[in-house]
């Protein structure tokens, strides 16, 4: 590896510490491990995440462009890998693995094209950094997880094959029926799927949950779920009574897991064990890929082959963004159920509402809400991310 392709963690990769022993259950996108007994496990499921780092030497971003994402891209390539787990869900299955040499399915290297760093791929960071011009940000401009979630759901409408419907959830809330509405436009709710004047709800027994019951043929029209969710879980600092709740979602067999970051460094959190959150890291600068021949991807560097990197979740940032993925209607019915019911359990704050239907407070409809831009506290001007020291930039609503 030449130099040019060193950033600071690089430099650790001889460092990096084997996964430890203990006897606490290792929690990874929604599947428990034991470090005692299933180590090659627990490597083999992080193995086969897909990895998306810096990269350089790829075409210029709008022609013109960098060629380059190192130093301003690691939220870009959060983005990028937590859709790509996504992606994974979607045509492999959470269950599929990666086996370093072997023949892959089709549908693997069709998810592998739509990340290569090429203008015509759909979640190229070229399409990322140039729809994120929509979004106030310039080519080259560090990302915030709200902004890449947004861009991120403007791309998927372009993406006929996997055929996702994307969501970002505002304001703290997810809205159950307008992602009902969503992943099935074609059921006219007509709004009285919700609370009458007086706040009752109409032939659901208190919740939307099952209340749309259909037919087998028509539950194939649900369009498969991405659920992204913007949080803020405190001010410089995460606020430790969320602590308890960021951990049980990575116990959904739901979860995508998290994008976010820590003071210079942007990561892709996908589970944990004990205090420490076990995460993939995106400051490694390696050479753009290109298709071969016979149009295979040379993969080897888009999974990550040593131990998971860990920190203690007391030191990631409190801007995040929380990611699960419901395949189908009873898959979204049944995390509904299980967010509720850690909203009733002690021990944690609950970091978002569900909600049946749109509370009254919103003054705006959905699309308008999403539009909001991600804003950073002025006391907080003097954090500096990426080796490019580049900083928080504060944007008025």
């Amino acid at each position: 590896m030449d130099a040019a392709t060193l950033t600071y963690d690089t430099l650790r990769f001889g460092e990096f510490e084997d996964f430890p022993e203990t006897s606490e259950p290792v929690w990874i996108l929604g599947k428990e491990f034991n470090a005692l007994t299933e180590k090659d496990d627990i490597l083999s499921d992080v193995t086969s995440r897909l990895w998306l780092t810096y990269r350089k030497n790829f075409t210029p971003i709008g022609g013109t462009g960098p060629t380059s994402d190192t130093g301003w891209g690691c939220m870009l390539r959060c983005g990028q890998m937590i859709l790509g787990q996504a992606l994974i869900c979607r045509h492999l299955g959470r269950d599929w693995r990666w086996v370093k040499g072997q023949p892959q399915k089709e549908e693997y290297t069709s998810i592998l094209n739509a990340f290569l760093d090429k203008k015509d791929s759909y979640y190229s960071l070229h399409q990322i950094a140039q729809m994120g011009v929509g979004e106030g940000k310039s080519i080259g401009q560090w990302y915030g997880p709200n902004t890449v979630a947004q861009v991120l759901k403007k791309l998927a409408v372009f993406d006929s094959w996997s055929r996702l419907a994307v969501h970002v959830a505002m304001d703290n809330t997810v809205v159950i029926e307008e992602i009902k509405r969503l992943c099935m436009p074609w059921l006219d709710y007509g709004g009285g799927a919700c609370a009458d004047p007086q706040g009752e709800m109409s032939e659901s027994g208190g919740s939307l949950e099952g209340a749309c019951a259909l037919a087998e043929e028509e539950t194939a029209l649900w369009k498969p779920l991405v659920l992204l969710i913007p949080l803020r879980l405190g001010l410089s600092d995460i606020n430790e009574a969320y602590i308890e709740t960021l951990k049980q979602c990575f116990q959904l067999p739901q979860s995508l897991g998290v994008i976010g970051g820590k003071p210079n460094s942007a990561h892709y959190f996908i589970g944990y064990v004990g205090e420490e959150l076990i995460y993939l890291d995106p400051h490694t600068t390696q050479p753009a890929v290109e298709t071969s021949e016979d149009s295979q991807v040379p993969d080897d560097t888009y999974h990550c082959q040593h131990p998971p990197c860990r920190m203690h979740i007391c030191q990631i940032d409190p801007s995040i963004a929380v990611g699960f993925f419901c395949r189908t209607e009873d898959d979204f019915d049944d995390w509904c159920m299980r967010i509720r019911k850690l909203s009733n359990t002690r021990g944690g704050l609950p970091m978002f509402e569900l909600a049946d239907c749109q509370p009254p407070h919103f003054a705006c409809s959905v699309d308008v809400l999403n539009l909001t831009p991600d804003f950073f506290d002025s006391d907080r001007l003097e954090r500096f991310f990426d080796s490019e020291d580049e900083e928080f930039e504060i944007l008025s609503l």
